[in-house]
This record gives structure tokens, sequence and C-alpha cells, in this order.
């Protein structure tokens, strides 16, 4: 609108129309339609119009639309379906409105009751004592903080819950899965697979907007044949061991901070040397984490395609989330992207949907997406034997 004030201003001070036109970028009938609206409409006539079209060629007639909502005031139990058909009897000589105009209808009228999906609440799960190496590894992310070039590190640290000993301890520019998988990647081909892992409820290990707070780290676990432990949220003395040897590496190998990823990791190697082979824990009786660990007997390998003989139907989740059949697209989560899950009819029209052992959810021929049953790896996850 500023531009149009200018433009007409130029020209009340007698200025020719078609060098003002050229200098503004416009062509001559434009500008003397600006210039015929001023001396129409006065400033008003400078302000945008609306673009909204006079009249819409597929809207449903105002009679139709009063009746689908009459009838569902009288009728509160009835869909889309039921509505429609009525509609098809009352006015016989109208086109048919689709199931889904009149369900947009009843919504835009506020008469459509929108059913809450239960949200994923973080718990923990039950938690373990091992008493030997490899049972359970402990993980999680130190606190960022600042290199000497400005840029936040973000150390990833794995320890061996019974020796106390550091696996790992990485300098990474975030907390994105993408870094973690390598660290456990290079971990796990490095000193073979543990029975389980225990971590907070935090990115990228859980998250809190999927089924069950399954991440696709925990989901990748779960494919290795590794258990899942998480403590308590605002709990971190359940994670007590891997807090404390924080605090150590806190006093011995951040502050100061080094300048750059590069020489702060070789610092952290150096910590993980004295850490494991040369300093004296109390806890363990003054013997270093390196006389008591043991690489795991599990080595890694690629995980087998899960196969499912007592479902219906083996599908492949798609890369949004979905399990597509037929036609349709039922929502499971993005976590289970690329991953095989197994469908069975356990009841009429009604479907199961499992991931290995684990029952995710059901779905119906209604519903476009999975509804989550009862949590299935707060027990059975833990209690996984190693293979």
């Amino acid at each position: 609108m500023d531009e149009r004030l200018r433009f007409v201003a130029r020209l009340l001070e007698g200025e020719n129309m078609s060098r003002v036109c050229r200098e503004f970028g416009i062509s001559r009938p434009t500008g003397y339609k600006i210039f015929s609206r001023y001396k129409d409409l006065g400033y008003q006539g400078l302000l945008d119009r609306s673009r909204r079209p006079y009249r819409h060629a597929n809207q449903l007639p105002f009679q139709l639309e009063s009746a689908i909502v009459r009838l569902r005031t009288e009728h509160p139990s009835w869909g889309a379906a039921k509505i429609r058909e009525k509609l098809i009897r009352a006015f016989p000589m109208v086109p048919a409105p689709a199931k889904s105009t009149v369900h947009a209808v009843l919504d835009r009228h506020g008469l459509v009751e929108r059913r809450k999906r239960r949200r994923y609440k973080a718990q923990g799960t039950s938690l373990s004592d091992p008493g030997s190496p490899n049972k359970l590894w402990c993980a999680d992310f130190k606190g960022e903080f600042m290199l000497g070039n400005r840029k936040y590190c973000y150390p990833l640290t794995i320890t061996d819950y019974c020796s106390r000993y550091l696996l790992a301890c990485e300098s990474l520019e975030s907390t994105k899965s993408t870094f973690a998988f390598n660290i456990f990647e290079r971990v796990f081909k490095d000193y073979g697979l543990p029975s389980a892992i225990r971590t907070d409820n935090g990115l990228p290990f859980a998250s809190p907007n999927a089924l069950f707070g399954l991440s696709r780290l925990a989901v990748w676990w779960l494919r290795l044949g590794i258990g899942i432990e998480r403590i308590k949220p605002g709990h971190p003395q359940q994670n007590g061991r891997h807090e404390r040897m924080h605090l150590t590496l806190k006093k011995e190998a951040t502050k100061p901070a080094s300048f750059n990823f590069l020489q702060q990791q070789s610092r952290f190697d150096e910590f993980i040397e004295v850490y494991n082979h040369q300093r004296p824990h109390a806890a363990i009786g003054m013997r270093y984490p390196g006389e008591i660990y043991t690489p795991s007997p599990r080595p890694y390998r690629d995980p087998e395609l899960p196969q499912y003989p007592f479902h219906d139907r083996t599908v492949c989740v798609t890369r949004c989330g979905r399990i597509c059949i037929g036609k349709r697209k039922i929502n499971l989560s993005q976590v289970f992207s690329g991953q095989l899950v197994g469908i069975r009819e356990v009841d009429e029209k009604i479907w199961l949907v499992s991931f290995l052992d684990f029952d995710l959810g059901y779905f119906d021929e209604r519903e476009g997406r999975v509804e989550p049953g009862p949590n299935p790896f707060e027990a059975k996850v833990l209690t996984m034997p190693p293979s």
C-alpha cells in the first residue's frame, strides 16, 4: 500500500504517467487503474482488496448444509453415511454430496466429537542390578559445553554397569540420532552386544511423541536383541554410577575446554585410558575397570529380518510411518519406518499390530491409526535372554 501511495503522490505532483509506471515496474493500464481508484475512493482505494471469489462453483447449497446440521442435531449418533442417505431420499433431484463433504460440514459446525488419543507419558522401567560385565550398559549425553571456537560439544558416553569400564566418550556436534547410531555401531563392533542398555527418556534414546516412547535408536536395539531400561524422569540417581563418571569427566577433561572438536576428543581419549587402566576405583575394591571388564561373547552382526508365522500378513512400514493395506493407510509411527511388522485379525474387523515379539496396538476398519495397547516393553524387554 505504501508503494501505491508514493505512486499516486508523484502523479499528483504532475509527473508523466509513462515514466512513473516504468520506474515502479508496472504497466500503464495498471497505473491508470490505481490512480482511478484513488480519484474515486481516496485513500481507501489504495488499500488491498479481498481476492475471495464472488461465488464458489462447488459450494454446497445452503439448504443441504442446513439439512445436514438438522439431521445430526435430531440424531446425534448418525454418521456421515446415514445422513448422506437421508439427503438422497429427501432431495432426489440434487446431486448427493460425498461422505467426506458431509463430515466436513458436521466438523465445521462443531458436531464431530474428536477422540483424544492417549499420549505416552514416560514412567521408567524396572531396573536390574547385574553382577557381571555386559549384562547392562549405561549411556547418556553429558551436559553440553562451549569449546574455544564458540561451538557446543555434546559428549556421548557409554559405560559397563558392573565393571565401570568406559566404553566410549565421543565429542559430538549435537544429540541427533545419526551421530549416536555411528558411535553405538562402532562400540558394538569393538566390544560385542550387551543384554540391555539403561538410559534416560531424552532424545535420541527415547521419543516423547512416539509409540511407547520408542525412538529409531531404541527400535534398532530391539532388532539386535538388546533390552531397554529407562530411569524415571527427574531421577538421575537411578543411573548414579554413570553420573558419577560424568563428574570425574567434567573435572579432568572439560575444564578448561579445548579450542575445537579434535583437541577435545584427544583429551577424552586420554581420559578413557586413565579412567580404565590407571585410576583405582573405590567402588570396585580399588581395582581398575580394565582388570574386570571383558568383551561380550555376543558379536555384532546385522539383524535378520523378523518373521511372523502366526500373523495374517507381514507389512513393511513406509518412510512416513504408515501401514499400507491396499488403498488404506494406517498411521503407526515414523520410528518404525522401514521395519517389518506383523498384522493379525483378532476379532471381527479388528487387527493387531506386532513388532518382533511385542504387540503394539490395534486398528479397525474405521480408524486410520494404530491405538496403542498395554505397554509391552516394561517387562518383556528387560527379561530378554541373550542369544
